[in-house]
């Protein structure tokens, strides 16, 4: 049995606004799909970088809610 794990990257944007890219792990394969827009990729190295410059690039979303 293959286990499902989903974890997620935020980033607001400089009005405030929270932008959410999912990522999706399946065994070895990782999906990445944006809430905002519906945009989706395969991504299987370095998931979370490549969704933290989705939301750079398409939201303007640099800003990290968690202040880390």
């Amino acid at each position: 049995m293959v286990q499902t794990n989903t974890s997620r990257v935020s980033r607001r944007d400089q009005d405030g606004r929270e932008h959410v890219v999912q990522v999706l792990r399946k065994g070895p394969q990782r999906t990445i799909s944006c809430e905002t827009c519906g945009w989706r990729r395969a991504a299987q190295f370095l998931p979370w970088l490549k969704a933290e410059e989705h939301l750079a690039e398409a939201h303007q979303a640099t800003v990290d809610p968690s202040g880390g």
